[in-house]
């Protein structure tokens, strides 16, 4: 008989526990969102000295769900290789980490207004004869196989057979990349202003200058959601237009990218949208 009062009391117990938990997680009335994000490509995520998750994409992406009243925003540091592997699988929500559009992830993948415009540029020693795009032929430069500069690259020595580019493929991460670049390893990198910028600076790698490269189109960079994950794009799209308009991406923007990178109006556009 005691032994069945006590079971009888652990089982109450419990049962009240968990009445009070329910109670607790549904009396908020939000829907917890998780955004992963790579947290190794300063200035857009990264750790600071403080060891917190921080960057322009997690910085915004703080301000989208600021103050929400139907959800509550959690961070997940995540590898790079499980970005979208993780996404399809629903582990989380939505992601950001300096992503760009392409027509592969366009079929795949919904995506938000952009954020900011990281426009490409060259990197060469100073003393290089590297002067501009047309001069990168018969010099080497490190790629991440699958990459969209890696794929660029391998167009441009198709259609410049007589005097490619030597690609040196790598794991190396941009930083390592620029490093190498900085102790002579290789000649050139093609890679954003914002990134190739705070490398410089907080690297203190002085052997490396920029030059700006042309181009027709503005690259942007996004948030990507799964295709059925429509009621959160709406939604982070409608804070991403006020956010723009009350100025706080251009002051994000100057804060982690160096540089007037925001969006105007006209360029909140969705680039996949049928």
């Amino acid at each position: 008989m005691r032994l069945k009062k006590l079971l009888g009391i652990v089982g109450l117990g419990l049962s009240l526990a968990l009445i009070v938990t329910g109670c607790s997680k549904n009396s908020s009335g939000k829907k917890e969102v998780t955004f992963a994000t790579v947290g190794t490509t300063k200035p857009f995520s990264y750790q600071n000295d403080k060891g917190k998750l921080t960057g322009f994409d997690v910085e915004v992406a703080r301000e989208i769900f600021k103050g929400s009243k139907d959800y509550k925003l959690k961070i997940q540091q995540i590898d790079g290789d499980t970005i979208y592997s993780g996404l399809d699988s629903a582990k989380f929500d939505f992601v950001g980490n300096n992503l760009s559009y392409t027509k592969e992830r366009g079929k795949k993948y919904l995506y938000s207004y952009p954020t900011a415009s990281t426009p490409s540029v060259l990197v060469v020693p100073k003393d290089s004869d590297i002067k501009s795009y047309d001069d990168i032929g018969g010099h080497t430069t490190p790629v991440v196989q699958g990459t969209t500069g890696a794929s660029q690259l391998e167009d441009y020595n198709k259609k410049h057979s007589d005097n490619p580019t030597k690609l040196k493929y790598t794991e190396e991460n941009i930083t390592q990349m620029l490093s190498g670049l900085n102790d002579g390893k290789y000649d050139f990198k093609i890679f954003d202003a914002p990134s190739v910028n705070s490398i410089i600076k907080s690297q203190g790698l002085s052997n490396l200058k920029t030059i700006d490269l042309k181009s027709s189109e503005k690259p942007y960079i996004y948030y990507l959601f799964t295709s059925d994950n429509k009621d959160l794009q709406t939604f982070v799209n409608k804070r991403i237009k006020a956010l723009q308009k009350d100025g706080t991406l251009d002051k994000l923007s100057k804060e982690f990218l160096g540089g007037d990178y925001a969006p105007s109006s006209k360029d909140l556009v969705v680039p996949n949208k049928k």
